[in-house]
């Protein structure tokens, strides 16, 4: 997610969207396993807000791209 990539079609988004997707379970799906696991209540709340917070953060990229992008194409 950090480096910048070109959606111009429904291909790419979709490529985008499954990369994203596999980032935020490896990272953010096994934190909260671990909690389930591992940790109390606290734990698991706090591990599924960051699987939240992690999906909400990919969906305002892609539609701050497409803002850009549209603002671009006015001028």
């Amino acid at each position: 997610m950090e480096d910048t990539i070109q959606i111009g079609n429904r291909g790419d988004f979709g490529l985008w969207a499954i990369e994203v997707a596999k980032q935020i379970v490896s990272e953010q799906g096994f934190a909260l396993a671990s909690a389930a696991r591992d940790g109390a209540e606290d734990d698991v709340r706090a591990a599924g807000n960051a699987l939240g917070q992690a999906i909400t953060n990919a969906l305002l990229e892609v539609y701050d791209g497409l803002l850009y992008e549209a603002s671009a194409d006015r001028t």
